[in-house]
């Protein structure tokens, strides 16, 4: 826990002196490097202050001023002390108004306003979030946190102080600290994103700190397995089981695109009989929300029949750390992940054989086209150009 600490001074206002020569005795408390400075009603002689000891010595005097001061700020601390125990965040103004017996002025924080936002989505798992969805806002709410903490000194940080600076710190702080890549980081900020929006719509804060915010731009490098790395990996027969298993479940989805998620979650009440006779896969994907039909080519048929229409389960984690043993025996030279096999079926399976853009968007589930342009533009100009080469 961090400790907090405040300066309370008092000073004469040398610039007002009255007509029996008293100037007004301030009071100014500093805390957090923030200052507020009220009067305290009492006046005093310049030639009777000792700054240095904050004491008065008046000849004759029976040390009223004195108690007076001591009182103000035995009240201050009290004042002090009870915010430490019981607000989260608060700064001097609220300590000035809790001495004088006010209400403080403090806002709502953006850990609150997080704790509340995955609240709602805990609440709705199963029912439009998925835990993954989940899991990746807690963890957002953590980093969050132990970078308010860790540049701040802070429990907490007030909704309406964030600012751009707030913002361009943070995209710092997770890439040098907590080695991010940028890509991590933008989906990182974008959840952060997410919850201000929730605070503007509860009232919590007028203003959007991500008005001028620009998220820095990443150029990712698309990877896919061409046809004859397909190929190769199709034919190649394992002895371990579990990696048999984990290259027949990737084939599968290089034929289908289904993500990890839809992958998992397959049963044969989702494979049905389509309007052109054939099987088709159908299934509500939970990223984009959308309800997506997705043909199974016979390959894919092969394999799920394989397992007696039961795909095997494992984890994420151990389905891409699989993948790696698989890439090194099969001596493919590629970062093998499950989202592999989902471009792989886009590119070599789909786009490659002359499939448009749109049904690709269509079968993909995408929210929009654009998300399948940004994607797989470039796969579709290069085709185009190799077609075309003869006629330049």
């Amino acid at each position: 826990m961090s400790i907090k600490k405040i300066i309370i001074l008092f000073y004469l206002q040398k610039n007002k002196i009255n007509k029996r020569n008293e100037c007004p005795l301030k009071c100014r408390i500093t805390f957090q490097k923030k200052r507020k400075e009220f009067s305290t009603g009492l006046f005093l002689n310049p030639d009777y202050w000792n700054s240095k000891k904050q004491k008065a010595f008046i000849p004759n005097d029976n040390n009223y001023l004195n108690t007076q001061l001591s009182l103000i700020k035995q009240k201050i601390n009290q004042a002090f002390l009870f915010l430490q125990v019981n607000e989260t965040v608060f700064d001097v103004d609220d300590i000035y108004s809790k001495y004088q017996g006010k209400a403080t002025r403090r806002g709502k924080t953006i850990l609150e306003v997080f704790k509340l936002h995955n609240a709602k989505i805990e609440k709705l798992l199963g029912n439009g979030y998925s835990k993954s969805t989940y899991r990746k806002y807690e963890e957002s709410k953590y980093h969050l946190k132990t970078f308010v903490n860790d540049y701040y000194n802070k429990q907490d940080f007030l909704l309406e102080k964030i600012n751009l600076k707030f913002l361009d710190d943070f995209n710092y702080y997770l890439k040098s600290k907590k080695k991010h890549q940028q890509i991590t980081v933008n989906r990182t900020i974008q959840r952060v994103k997410k919850v201000v929006k929730l605070a503007i719509a509860e009232d919590f804060i007028s203003k959007d700190p991500f008005i001028l915010y620009k998220p820095k731009r990443v150029t990712k490098k698309l990877v896919y397995l061409t046809p004859d790395e397909l190929i190769i990996l199709e034919q190649y027969e394992f002895k371990q089981k579990r990696l048999q298993q984990v290259k027949d479940l990737f084939i599968f989805c290089c034929y289908t695109g289904l993500a990890y998620l839809e992958m998992s979650n397959l049963t044969m009440n989702n494979i049905k009989k389509g309007f052109d006779g054939n099987l088709w896969i159908e299934m509500y994907r939970q990223k984009t929300k959308k309800n997506i039909s997705v043909p199974l080519l016979p390959k894919a048929i092969k394999i799920l029949l394989s397992y007696n229409k039961t795909l095997p389960k494992i984890s994420n984690q151990k389905f891409n750390s699989y993948l790696k043993e698989i890439a090194e025996i099969v001596g493919i030279d590629k970062k093998l992940t499950h989202h592999v096999a989902r471009k792989t079926f886009a590119t070599t399976v789909l786009l490659s054989n002359g499939i448009s853009m749109e049904v690709v968007s269509e079968i993909l589930g995408h929210s929009n086209i654009t998300v399948t342009q940004a994607h797989y533009g470039a796969i579709v100009k290069k085709k185009i150009s190799d077609e075309l080469k003869d006629f330049f």
